[in-house]
Order: structure tokens, then C-alpha cells, then sequence
């Protein structure tokens, strides 16, 4: 793991980065990261990985906001009932016992997140976050309202006028107007969502409600528009443990020090190839990977856990050296392996294959509990009053209550059906009709012939089908005879 010295940078990292340089004795120029020293003010990069950012996040926020608006037969078809302790997944419904399926469901994502990690580094943090995407969203609303990078910085120095007192509660209203849809999209996945826009705007929302989607209203104003960088750097654990996944295949944003350095400007129109360039590397020293990332460090320092592998400066430094006609990747996506020269196949790698493997065997748990998961969940209750009762023609009965809980989304019919011993003869009816998401408190009485009973105590199973064959669930219980 990095460690904070100084310069802010993790000095192991930087030695495996400069390695080829040292050996051909180019002196290497260190720029401390600004991260913690001065607002960060990102500049707008256009490229091939923006690209890619910008649709995934844009992908992202809108499946965030839309997904509540589906309906599945009539219901919202992803909906965390809490009232009803129900979470409905268009045609599955998951109760309170089924939850072990979404701890599951978690613990398989941590161990794909692992997965990838191993090999691409921290490409969830610059593609797939939502503190990135959000972060993203509030600066392309601040460079609208406030203009580009400079403009910025220069507003931000600039005296208080009515001018930049216009700027500011433009942008921080449109900033509150994006957390405030914000919170709303949260809490849709909890309360319908058409009826929780429609009364948050017409301050018809209850006060729980209400105070929920403010929460996180205010969580998101404060994380995307103020926190920003310093949610990756202090509060995300990810970015504190994410080292112990690297390896010397992990491909993450690395600067090329022995092509680079010497750093220095030069002019455009020299050719690279010219004596003129002298001892000078292929970094210009132009500064843009430094000013387009988003937690402000200067890649060209090494590996920094505050990378976040956004891409960001890899566009910048590509758009640098088609200008001067370099070579493009001087900053890239690579390995310690590769910038070595070294070919070592990444599935190789013992990390690679142990999360892969885990992350198998939770998908495989995933599939084997959904499989074996019934839409009927059954509990038998014996009458506590009495054990067994005598009938007025000499036969035995016990009374029960059977909690039938139906967990699909429609309404069944089922039928109920003893076994054990061939004496059991079930007095009540037989055929239930129950509604979707209903638990029915059904009493049954059972009767048998006592000179076909083995003991004084007996087993009996009592199964619950439905008619069409979705399922079945049975339950044991006792049987109570005279001694």
C-alpha cells in the first residue's frame, strides 16, 4: 500500500516506474500532487476514453433514474416493499428469508470487482462509480454556468460582484435541483416511484418519506458538488486495500519515465528526431495530465492510490503528442511486466485464477439457491391446548394450524395432502385459494384409527402443492395417540 510521505506519492511505486530510466542515468523531475493542496478545478478532456466514461456513466445514470418507471404485471417491477418486507424483481419476489440470495448476490460482485481488479486495476473507480459519474455530472454543470478551467480559477480569485454572486446561485441551484432528482431516484426503489415524484413536487410526500429523499439529497450535493476528490482519498476503503490485488500484470495508468524524461518544453515544430531535442524526453512538460484529473495528482510521480484509473490524463498526453508528433502512450494503460519488456501471461497469475475461481463458486451458490428456492413457504403449528383429542367413534384427532405463505406474484391454488401412516384422514378442506403475497392461518384437524398407530407419539407430514406444478413445500410434525 502507498504510504503518505511527503511528496504525497508511494516511493516503491515510483522506483519500479523509473527503474529503465535510473539504468540509462536520466534524471527524473518529481512534482508533489496538489490533491491536498488547493481546490481542484478539473479541465474539460475530450478522447477515446472520455468517450468510453462518459456513455458508461451516462449509460448508468439513466438506468439509475429509469428502472423504477418499468412495470411488470401491473406492479413496479424493482421495488423494495419495506411495509410488506417484500423486494419485487419483475417476476421473483424475495421475502425476508429469501435475503441470503442478495448476500450472495453481494459477495459474488466483491469477488468479480477482485476479478477485474487483478487485471485492469481500478477501471470500476473511473468508469463505473456513481461518485465518479455524479462528480462529473456537477463539474461539466459548474464549466457551463462558470466557464472553463481558467475561468474558474479566475472567478474563484475574483472579488464578489453581482456578476459572480449570479454565477454561483445558478450553479449551486442547479447543483441542488440534480440531488434533490437525485434522492428522489433513490427512494423510488423503496416507495412507488410515480407516486413519490409526483407528491415530493406537490408537497404531498409523507414526513419519513420526505426526510429520506432530503437525506440523500443533501448526501449527493455534498459528496458530488463540495467532497468531490476527497470521498476517493479519505472515506472510499477501496482505494486503501485495492494494492494488495496488484501484481506485475495489473495494466493501470502509468507514465513511460524512460521514453519521458528528461522532461522539458520545446518547441512544436521540432522534430523529434533533431539534435535540438538534446537529452530532452518525450514529456513536454505541458502539465494537462496534472490539470484533467479528477483527484489532481501528477501521474508522472508513479503508481498513487489516488489514482482512480479514470483515463483522463492518458487523453491529455495523447493529445500532447499528436500536436508534436511523438509517439502516442507515453502515458497508457500497461503493466510493471510490460513496461519491463517482461511477457508473463496475466492468467497466470495466482491472484487472477483465485478470484476468478471464487467468483465462480459464488455464482455457483447464486444458481443453486435460486434453483432450490419454493414459491411456497410452509410452517406447522401443533394446537398447544390439548395433544389429542377422542372422537365419539373411537378415533383419534389432532388440531393444527398450517401458516401458508404464498410468495409468487399471483394468486395460486393449492392442495393439501398428509402422509405417514395410512390411518391419517385430513377433516378439513383440502383446496385453499391464496392471493399473491398473502399468509394464510389455516387450521386442519387430522384423524386416525389408534389400532394403526405404532406409538403414542408419531410422525406425520403434512404438503402443501400447487395444482399447476410451481411448486411444493412439506413440513413434519407429530401425531398424538393415548399410551
Amino acid at each position: 500500500m502507498p504510504t503518505n510521505n511527503h511528496n504525497n506519492f508511494d516511493n516503491n511505486a515510483l522506483d519500479s516506474a523509473i527503474r529503465p530510466a535510473r539504468e540509462q542515468r536520466i534524471p527524473v523531475t518529481l512534482v508533489p500532487s496538489r490533491a491536498q493542496s488547493s481546490k481542484i478545478h478539473i479541465r474539460q478532456q475530450k478522447g477515446d476514453f472520455q468517450k468510453i466514461r462518459t456513455s458508461m456513466n451516462s449509460l448508468l445514470v439513466a438506468l439509475f433514474f429509469l428502472l423504477p418507471f418499468i412495470s411488470y404485471e401491473g406492479r413496479q417491477a424493482i421495488l423494495f416493499d419495506l411495509n410488506q418486507q417484500q423486494f419485487f424483481f419483475f417476476g421473483t419476489t424475495l421475502w425476508p428469508q429469501d435475503f441470503t440470495i442478495l448476500a450472495w448476490v453481494f459477495i459474488a460482485a466483491a469477488f468479480l470487482l477482485f476479478f477485474v481488479t487483478v487485471f485492469w486495476g481500478r477501471i470500476w473507480c473511473g468508469y463505473l462509480c456513481p461518485q465518479t459519474a455524479w462528480t462529473f455530472i456537477y463539474v461539466w454543470i459548474e464549466t457551463q454556468i462558470e466557464g472553463n478551467r481558467n475561468k474558474r480559477v479566475a472567478l474563484d480569485k475574483a472579488p464578489w460582484s453581482s456578476d459572480k454572486l449570479k454565477k454561483r446561485l445558478l450553479k449551486h441551484y442547479a447543483w441542488g435541483a440534480i440531488a434533490l432528482l437525485t434522492g428522489c431516484g433513490f427512494i423510488a426503489y423503496f416507495v412507488p416511484a410515480r407516486e413519490l415524484y409526483l407528491n415530493i413536487f406537490s408537497f404531498n410526500a409523507s414526513f419519513w418519506v420526505t426526510t429520506w429523499v432530503w437525506f440523500f439529497a443533501i448526501c449527493t450535493y455534498l459528496n458530488a458538488g463540495w467532497m468531490r476528490e476527497q470521498m476517493c482519498l479519505h472515506c472510499c476503503p477501496y482505494a486503501r486495500f485495492q494494492s494488495v490485488m496488484f501484481d506485475a500484470n495489473t495494466k493501470t495508468v502509468t507514465y513511460n519515465a524512460a521514453r519521458g524524461e528528461n522532461r522539458g518544453p520545446r518547441k512544436r515544430q521540432q522534430n523529434p528526431l533533431s539534435a535540438e531535442k538534446g537529452a530532452l524526453g518525450d514529456c513536454v512538460d505541458c502539465n494537462l495530465c496534472v490539470e484533467v484529473c479528477p483527484t489532481g495528482i501528477d501521474i508522472r510521480n508513479g503508481l498513487q492510490y489516488e489514482c482512480i484509473d479514470c483515463g483522463a490524463c492518458v487523453d491529455a498526453c495523447n493529445q500532447t503528442m499528436d500536436k508534436f508528433g511523438y509517439q502516442r502512450n507515453l502515458i497508457s494503460y500497461t503493466s510493471e511486466n510490460a513496461l519491463s519488456g517482461k511477457a508473463e501471461p496475466f492468467y497466470e497469475s495466482y491472484k487472477f485464477i483465485g478470484y476468478g475461481v471464487a467468483a465462480l463458486i459464488m455464482l455457483t451458490v447464486i444458481a443453486v439457491d435460486i434453483y432450490s428456492r419454493s414459491n411456497i413457504e410452509l410452517n406447522v403449528i401443533r394446537d398447544r391446548q390439548s395433544l389429542y383429542r377422542e372422537t365419539n367413534d373411537n378415533k383419534i384427532e389432532n388440531s393444527y394450524t398450517l401458516k401458508i405463505r404464498n410468495k409468487t406474484q399471483q394468486t395460486r391454488l393449492y392442495r393439501i395432502y398428509v402422509s405417514g401412516n395410512n390411518s391419517y384422514r385430513l377433516v378439513s378442506e383440502a383446496n385453499l385459494k391464496i392471493l399473491p403475497g398473502e399468509q394464510l392461518d389455516y387450521p386442519v384437524t387430522v384423524v386416525a384409527e389408534p389400532e394403526l398407530l405404532a406409538d403414542s407419539r408419531n410422525e406425520i407430514t403434512f404438503t402443501i402443492a400447487e395444482q399447476h406444478n410451481y411448486g411444493q413445500a412439506s413440513q413434519q410434525s407429530s401425531f398424538f395417540t393415548p399410551i
